[in-house]
Formats: C-alpha cells, sequence, structure tokens
C-alpha cells in the first residue's frame, strides 16, 4: 500500500512538474532538440528492466506501449505551434492541464485495477511502458507538426 501511495504521489508531482515546464516552454521558441531530447532522456528509465522484478513478457510490453499510444492523443490534440517573427511557439493550451489530469487520473485507475493481480515491479514497468509510448507518440507528431510550420518559413523567408 506504502508503494502504491508513494508512486501516486510521485506521479502527481511530475504532472504538476509538466505543467509549469509546458508553461515555461510555451515562452521561448521551439527547436527539433527541444522536442526529441525529452523521450530520450526518459529512455534511460528502461534500465529498470535489467532487474528481474520490473521485467513484463511482450504482451504486457505491447498492451501498455498500445494504451500510451492511445493517450497520446489528447495531447497531439493539444498540442499546436505558430511562427511568430520567423520562429516557432508551441500555444499554450488551456485544456492541457485538464488532460494531463485526467491521464494521471486514468492512470490511477488503472494501477488500482491492476495492482491486485500484477506485482508493484511489474505494474511499474508496464506504466512506464504506458508513458513512454505516450511521450514518443506525442513527440514525433510534434516534431511532424514542427518541420510542417518550419517549411513554411522557408519558403515565405525566400
Amino acid at each position: 500500500m506504502f508503494w502504491l501511495i508513494a508512486s501516486t504521489v510521485v506521479a502527481c508531482f511530475m504532472a504538476v512538474t509538466m505543467i509549469f515546464i509546458r508553461l515555461k516552454a510555451s515562452k521561448q521558441p521551439a527547436s527539433v532538440k527541444k522536442i526529441i531530447l525529452p523521450p530520450l532522456f526518459m529512455s534511460t528509465g528502461a534500465l529498470m528492466f535489467i532487474f528481474p522484478e520490473f521485467q513484463v513478457n511482450w504482451a504486457q510490453v505491447i498492451e501498455a506501449f498500445s494504451v500510451g499510444v492511445i493517450f497520446s492523443v489528447f495531447l497531439i490534440k493539444t498540442s499546436k505551434f505558430e511562427i511568430r517573427d520567423q520562429d516557432i511557439y508551441l500555444i499554450p493550451s488551456k485544456s492541457f492541464i485538464f488532460i494531463l489530469f485526467g491521464l494521471l487520473f486514468a492512470r490511477i485507475i488503472m494501477k488500482l485495477a491492476i495492482g491486485a493481480t500484477i506485482s508493484f515491479g511489474e505494474t511499474s514497468g508496464m506504466f512506464f511502458l504506458l508513458a513512454f509510448g505516450m511521450i514518443v507518440t506525442w513527440r514525433i507528431a510534434m516534431l511532424y507538426k514542427f518541420k510542417k510550420l518550419e517549411k513554411q518559413i522557408v519558403y515565405s523567408g525566400t
């Protein structure tokens, strides 16, 4: 029970941190580096799978990653860019906060449902894969949108 509460508190802290990072990011121009780096940094968390208690079978990997991809749709829909002074900026969405907390709430409900039948380590591994599937898909979509606007700047600048 302690680990369930502790991991929920950490997830809430991460969600609040994400909101502040997203709001701050909208004040500076976006770049390919700023879009690509978060999933790369997060990928180091996959080292948890070295330890047997975090390992999951391939069906669980596909299931968790797929749910993350589905969840990413909400983030993709709220991630929009605009061109200002030949730079590309992420437009802050008012619904982003609600979507982020909605996704957090859904994760907590799923964790409570799954946690009764799957060990804490496996649950942690699955939720890492869910989050990773979500952020990778979201960032790929952001990169696509960014590159599309970047081409507009190049064509209009010449």
